[in-house]
């Protein structure tokens, strides 16, 4: 199955020329570090633009990526992972990494091979254009989340863990989420940075509690909380911020603002 793009035209650019100048607007000269995993924000590009590609420079895009977001849509599996085929983009066509994808479908007892859950969720497909501007071999497996439960979380970050152990190449897992939705922005930076000390913690559980006790509305707090097991696992010793802003930034309405953070976890 090739999947086409469900936002391309409206987060992004769809003319290819468009997109790779924008995307290269983004991006910058930094010092790139390798990781294990990343949050980068899922916003319109003008908005969350600048915070991804602050995060995409800093670090070194292995050919495999796992890609974790939440489902928006409601459509498909409440966890689902696209295990085969190509997603079809305007910088080219992206082939799912069937071994890697079959993989962490194995080690879980959640997760379903389920292409009607990316049909139309643009948390993922807005992460590619970034990933192929450093890497023309990308190969994905993108999994979609509508869980809220740390059980599930535990099981699929497993299982992410033990496909990347047993893949034997390096894997970069990138969780998908903007930070704090529609509050002002002294608020969203006040919730946002307790969120932030929790990934910087390496405290998946404690994120998920307090997204939960604050009523922060991280939408990709499970991706997070998913990303953080399985880097653990995987031997993670620091995380850091790397990029914060919100989009008042760019609106300049500052009453009513989404909050976006670019995070590297290694």
């Amino acid at each position: 199955m090739v999947r086409n793009p469900a936002v391309a035209g409206q987060f992004y650019p769809a003319s290819p020329a468009v997109l790779e100048k924008e995307v290269n607007s983004y991006v910058k000269e930094a010092k790139k570090e390798n990781a294990l995993g990343i949050i980068s924000p899922h916003a319109g590009y003008i908005y969350s633009g600048k915070v991804a590609g602050s995060i995409y420079s800093r670090v070194n895009i292995p050919r495999d990526v796992i890609i974790i977001g939440p489902n928006h849509t409601g459509l498909g599996q409440p966890e689902a992972i696209m295990g085969s085929g190509a997603w079809h983009m305007p910088g080219g066509d992206i082939e799912i990494n069937s071994e890697l994808s079959g993989a962490i479908v194995e080690g879980s007892k959640y997760l379903r091979d389920d292409p009607l859950a990316h049909l139309r969720e643009h948390s993922l497909e807005v992460q590619v254009p970034f990933l192929q501007h450093f890497r023309k071999d990308l190969r994905i497996a993108p999994i979609a989340m509508m869980s809220m439960d740390y059980s599930v979380c535990l099981d699929i970050g497993h299982a992410i863990a033990k496909a990347i152990k047993g893949f034997k190449e390096p894997v970069l897992i990138v969780a998908s989420s903007d930070m704090t939705h529609y509050e002002s922005d002294i608020s969203a930076r006040e919730k946002d940075k307790k969120a932030i000390d929790r990934i910087v913690a390496l405290d998946p559980e404690g994120l998920l509690k307090t997204v939960r006790d604050f009523g922060i509305t991280m939408c990709g707090v499970i991706p997070a909380t998913i990303m953080l097991i399985a880097c653990k696992e995987l031997g993670a010793k620091e995380a850091k911020l790397v990029d914060y802003a919100t989009s008042g930034e760019t609106s300049g309405d500052y009453e009513h603002v989404v909050g976006y953070a670019g995070m590297i976890v290694k």
